[in-house]
């Protein structure tokens, strides 16, 4: 199963970024031959519409679910019409909610928020 992660830099021990839209990389990880792929985020500079350029780009790369901070509700709509599950991350880094995810242990995320439409910044 491919999964994707929002984070601020290009190693499996950096953070997961606080925002799925603006986040500058995505991490790409195949829990079955576990290799990753970071990937840039197109939508980091865009003025709006940054959750559903970037929720494009997770469908794009096929991916079977999200782990995320957050996420906003026009983002989310294009991922569940994708039937991406996403995934609420833990305070830890990007492998270690890697680890909790395989394991069965995050929850999917059940507050989407509104969006932080026309903020252009994180």
């Amino acid at each position: 199963m491919k999964i994707v992660i929002p984070v601020d830099e290009q190693n499996l021990e950096t953070s997961v970024c606080q925002s799925f839209g603006r986040t500058p990389y995505y991490l790409i990880y195949d829990t079955e031959t576990k290799e990753s792929a970071f990937i840039d985020n197109s939508a980091t500079a865009s003025q709006g519409g940054a959750g559903i350029k970037a929720a494009q780009t997770v469908v794009d790369n096929k991916v079977s679910a999200l782990l995320t901070i957050r996420c906003g509700e026009n983002a989310a709509a294009v991922l569940k019409a994708a039937d991406i599950k996403i995934y609420k991350t833990r305070d830890a880094s990007a492998m270690d909610n890697i680890n909790a995810f395989i394991e069965g242990e995050l929850s999917l995320l059940e507050e989407i928020h509104p969006g932080f439409h026309n903020k252009g910044s994180k």
